[in-house]
């Protein structure tokens, strides 16, 4: 995802000389492309994302299209007073990216784990906030950005995502990305955990559970309408992301079936709404924390189950009394 983002960027310098990107001192080996080829473009701000956040906006404003780069935790909860005052406010034509979204960077520890950026960044006004899938996503995401512009924020993956989409795919701003049609339960993902909810599918489907799978690039704004669909459609609704389950996919979907007044059932698959003191790769971190294809598909299972039975045990009840 990384990479197909810095192709897709350099394409656009190219032709575009008011395209700058501004990086918080790391990167170094993915941005070296674009910088040889427009040092002009290109800016370090050091290890100094308050900075590097009022910069943009000001490079913005004077006429410039300016993109910011650093780990997912680091240009958003470090400068939010900037991003929220600096450029939301004054609608200046900034994208922060984010790259390492969720548990990317767990080797780390929590300190860099980047859990609670899509709820910040859905709070801000006139802020657009998109998550892609894969790489295709990346691409589709990327073209909406730099021709739509304004204030927005892109998470990204680390390096090394599978393409779960064969061939490129167009999604503009508010739009979701459907993976299969005619199942009896519905998973939305957000972000680079598309391939492991897709995995999940899999394993309910051997289950005798008929999944599909649609995916989430934007958060903001919200594809509204696919999930009051969704609700006249399948039988349960689960939503699974990289990210606390305060404010990110979840959230989104619960405040559309709440207004909608739906009656279909939610279940929503995140991390818990705390630090975590774990420390491993993504791998070890999602297994750990139930967001391994195995504990996805097992959650949904037993949560069916589980209403299945209610339901009997209230049709047997309600037999008694008549």
């Amino acid at each position: 995802m990384r990479n197909r983002f810095f192709a897709g960027l350099l394409t656009a310098a190219l032709v575009d000389p008011d395209l700058v990107l501004i990086t918080a001192d790391l990167g170094f080996g993915a941005v070296d492309e674009f910088v040889a080829a427009r040092p002009g473009q290109f800016l370090n701000a050091g290890v100094a994302e308050q900075n590097m956040a009022g910069l943009a906006a000001g490079i913005a404003l004077g006429g410039a299209r300016v993109f910011t780069y650093s780990i997912a935790n680091f240009p958003t909860l470090r400068c939010l007073e900037q991003i929220r005052n600096d450029i939301c406010y004054h609608r200046a034509d900034v994208t922060v990216v984010a790259v390492g979204g969720g548990l990317a960077y767990g080797a780390l520890g929590m300190s860099h784990h980047a859990t609670e950026d899509l709820a910040v960044m859905r709070a801000l006004p006139g802020m657009a906030v998109a998550a892609p899938g894969d790489p295709a996503e990346t691409a589709a995401v990327l073209d909406d950005l730099l021709t739509a512009g304004g204030p927005a924020y892109l998470r990204l993956g680390k390096t090394g995502e599978p393409a779960v989409h064969a061939a490129a795919v167009h999604a503009p701003r508010g739009t979701s990305i459907p993976l299969g049609e005619g199942g009896e339960v519905l998973l939305c993902s957000t972000g680079a955990i598309l391939d492991v909810t897709c995995r999940a599918a899999e394993l309910l489907g051997r289950d005798g559970i008929r999944a599909d799978v649609r995916s989430f690039p934007w958060l903001d704004p919200f594809d509204t309408a696919a999930i009051r669909e969704a609700a006249t459609r399948y039988a349960a609704i689960a939503t699974v992301e990289e990210h606390s389950i305060v404010g990110g996919l979840g959230s989104a979907v619960a405040e559309v079936l709440a207004e909608a007044a739906a009656a279909v059932p939610l279940i929503r698959i995140a991390l818990p709404a705390q630090s975590s003191s774990v420390v491993g790769d993504q791998d070890y971190l999602r297994g750990a924390f139930g967001l391994d294809p195995e504990s996805i598909s097992r959650r949904i299972s037993t949560h069916l189950q589980e209403r299945q039975t209610r339901l009997e045990a209230h049709r047997g009840l309600a037999s008694q009394v008549r």
